[in-house]
């Protein structure tokens, strides 16, 4: 191949990537035109409702939770300076660490009757009595609460990040004007950090939108388990299709609103001020409650569920009694570094697609690349189910008219869908990695080697893949994380008695046996850990106190 047509190429697989990740959108669509209009009296009097009441009652709930610990605990930790702060600067994102369902199933098990909880409170008080204590997880409060205690850290980053870049003329102007710490974080510091919350907040709701397993565990039927149960238990694909319309629907209205929340914000600071406000020290007893606020929701969202792991693992002898967590850690691990190797190469071709040769077609394959994320696992799967029966229909046709023995259903029982599904969900994290890094690199870089003589794949090898290691390191690491914890897709698409971590432990809690399965989850969370201690280096700016 000549060093002309490598642009091309580029191009072309860019063009194809895109199209992929809108194929499960169109087979969705498809699906749902299907006709079901017994089922679709059923779903209206009894399914829908329920469940459009019971999500967005969720999202609003979650949402709020986030909100405020997020944005609460950013603006302690980003303005002020009191004893503890360093270790809360790694200690709050943690709980990203805690996927949903496991926050949920170790909360249950610890509340339940005869649970850790009510053992503790029958020394005090009967046994009886200390029944009547135990607040019911199962609900929609109790999964509102749940879920926003491991997912506020998306508001908090985002939050965080434009809290600590505040200029210090804006805190000064607002001192001059007799206003005080409140009304500073009200009327500046708030509306400021506007675009930041929207991002977070959008970020929180797609992943509650997302989850099925906590939310089908505590008991509240939203829209995503309605689509689960039509699709498994009633075996109709175009009545589930039909539901992730609807969801669909909420994901655009998502993301219109979080780019609502961005508009018309605009801040300038002085370039021959650029000082950042200064962090106010708190003592006594105001430190001591700044801490204690902080502190409070990182140890419910990650210290409870990883203490309770600990203890599950080690008194029930599963680090030398259960073999079978070893081979789903090894069918994990398998699938999620296929697809993070596949989801980075894509990647990295969407992006350099754009940057060699930039055009209505490479800008599009880059917005659509971006776009699976806002996709929920479970309606991706949906959306994929029909493509691939479709590819394995095609090659076992082919093999017939080869004279070939039928290779049977080779995408799905070779687990190429589920590796297909990640790369899909999850490739908006390569691309955005290595968009930010190639920023990061000076056009006139390309500008030396073009003059040397040198073409556009020479100059990625020797120059621009070495500056963007970094970025695709940290890539690699989230994605090859994001797969670990995935369970709606996976649950959906893996073939047959093929377990990950994630399905193994949705299968014990579907027993009413969560505990056998700690040590897989105490894995996954051990896996998810160093990413996010990884994403606290960026989070402190130097700054003297006043």
């Amino acid at each position: 191949m000549t060093h002309s047509r490598i642009p091309l190429v580029a191009t072309t697989i860019a063009a194809v990537t895109a199209l992929a990740v809108a194929a499960p959108v169109i087979s969705i669509a498809l699906l749902a035109l299907q006709p079901e209009p017994e089922l679709w009296q059923h779903l209206i009097a009894y399914v829908l409702p329920q469940a459009l009441h019971d999500t967005a009652l969720l999202l609003i709930g979650v949402g709020i939770v986030a909100l405020g610990i997020g944005t609460g605990s950013a603006w302690l930790i980003s303005s002020h300076d009191f004893r503890g702060r360093a270790l809360l600067l790694w200690l709050m994102p943690l709980p990203l660490a805690i996927p949903t369902y496991l926050a949920a199933y170790v909360y249950v098990d610890l509340f339940e009757p005869l649970g850790l909880v009510h053992r503790a409170l029958a020394t005090a008080i009967p046994l009886r009595d200390a029944i009547n204590w135990l607040p019911n997880l199962r609900s929609l409060p109790g999964a509102v609460l749940i879920i926003g205690l491991v997912l506020y850290p998306y508001v908090y980053l985002s939050a965080q990040a434009s809290f600590q870049h505040r200029g210090a003329e804006f805190a000064e102007a607002a001192k001059m004007l007799g206003a005080g710490r409140w009304t500073t974080f009200r009327l500046i510091s708030l509306p400021m950090a506007r675009p930041a919350l929207a991002i977070g907040l959008a970020l929180v709701s797609l992943e509650t939108l997302n989850d099925i397993g906590a939310s089908e565990y505590l008991g509240v039927r939203t829209l995503t388990v309605s689509i689960f149960t039509t699709w498994l238990n009633r075996g109709s694909l175009a009545g589930a299709a039909q539901l992730s319309l609807f969801m669909l629907a909420i994901v655009a209205v998502l993301i219109a609103m979080e780019r609502f929340g961005r508009r018309e914000i605009s801040v300038e600071f002085s370039a021959e001020n650029p000082r950042l406000a200064p962090r106010t020290q708190l003592t006594g007893v105001k430190a001591w409650l700044a801490l204690l606020a902080c502190l409070l929701p990182a140890l419910l969202g990650f210290a409870v569920p990883l203490l309770y792991l600990l203890r599950e693992t080690l008194r029930r002898g599963l680090l030398s009694a259960d073999t079978s967590v070893w081979r789903d850690a090894w069918q994990t691990i398998a699938l999620a570094s296929v697809a993070t190797g596949i989801a980075l190469l894509l990647g990295l071709i969407v992006i350099v697609a754009q940057r060699w040769r930039a055009s209505r077609l490479t800008d599009f394959s880059l917005a659509v690349a971006q776009t699976g994320y806002a996709l929920p696992g479970l309606v991706l799967a949906l959306g994929l189910l029909t493509p691939v029966l479709a590819i394995d229909g095609a090659l076992n046709t082919l093999a017939a008219w080869l004279g070939l023995m039928s290779p049977g259903l080779v995408m799905v029982g070779s687990g190429a869908a589920v590796v297909i599904a990640y790369v899909i969900r999850f490739l908006a994290v390569p691309t955005g990695f290595i968009k930010a890094g190639f920023e990061r690199i000076p056009r006139d870089y390309d500008d030396s080697a073009r003059a040397a003589g040198a073409p556009e794949w020479t100059t990625l090898r020797r120059v621009q893949l070495p500056l963007l290691r970094p970025a695709l390191y940290g890539a690699a690491i989230v994605v090859f994380v994001d797969c670990l914890k995935e369970l709606p897709a996976t649950l959906l698409l893996r073939p047959l008695n093929v377990e990950t971590l994630a399905t193994s432990i949705y299968q014990y809690a579907s027993r009413g046996s969560f505990e056998d399965g700690a040590l897989a989850a105490l894995l996954i969370v051990a896996a998810s850990v160093g990413p996010v201690i990884w994403l606290t280096r960026f989070a402190d700016v130097p700054r003297g106190p006043v």
